[in-house]
């Protein structure tokens, strides 16, 4: 993937800073009302983007009422930023969605705002540091600079909480961004952080 398509890929996926600030801004219960139904609107479009015979359908249903040319440009766009194995199969906005649906209703509000803020920008900001500027690399592509990148985002956002608190939750996110854990690192990302610092907190604090 071209560095354009990466950085366009990131942008988009920075729109997942919206959960954090929804939590923020109106608590818990809208924010899993808001997350629970973009899932399962995700879940509901998913076979039309995998499946080129209903996408076609659609397509024909929508020239209707949309050009034909900006169909063919917003597909050319998503595309362009989906990884090769989400071409025909499970795309990174259902893994999201699901870990901050579960993130959201399993761990106490700080936690939750931290790891999803964590797992989103942490993510981006390793690459858009690691591609361009990574001279240092490991076997799987990832470098040292992005890894740095990562852990130092991802302490800053986690400082809010507490130091130590900064400093696991941010080891455990670069760790898990450094291994791509399966299914998903939009959703293993989210889940190491939260369950870790969760973890940390019950062992050392109690709480």
């Amino acid at each position: 993937m071209s560095m354009k398509s990466e950085l366009k890929r990131k942008t988009f996926h920075l729109t997942g800073l919206s959960v954090p600030a929804l939590y923020l801004l109106f608590g818990r219960e809208v924010t899993l009302t808001f997350v629970a139904l973009a899932f399962a609107l995700f879940v509901v479009l998913e076979p039309f983007r995998i499946v080129e015979n209903l996408r076609d359908r659609i397509k024909r249903r929508l020239n209707l009422y949309v050009p034909s040319e900006l169909i063919e440009r917003v597909e050319r766009e998503v595309d362009g930023i989906a990884r090769e194995h989400e071409r025909r199969g499970i795309a990174s906005h259902i893994y999201f969605t699901l870990g901050a649906l579960t993130v959201v209703y399993f761990f106490p509000p700080d936690i939750a705002v931290g790891a999803i803020a964590v797992a989103t920008l942490g993510d981006a900001v390793a690459a858009m540091v690691g591609k361009p500027f990574g001279k240092h690399r490991f076997k799987n592509g990832k470098s040292v600079e992005g890894s740095i990148a990562y852990f130092a985002v991802a302490f800053l956002i986690l400082a809010l909480i507490d130091l130590p608190h900064a400093l696991v939750g941010a080891l455990a996110g670069t760790l898990a961004e450094f291994y791509e854990l399966p299914p998903d690192d939009n959703l293993s990302n989210q889940l190491a952080v939260a369950i870790v610092l969760y973890a940390f907190r019950k062992a050392f604090f109690g709480i």
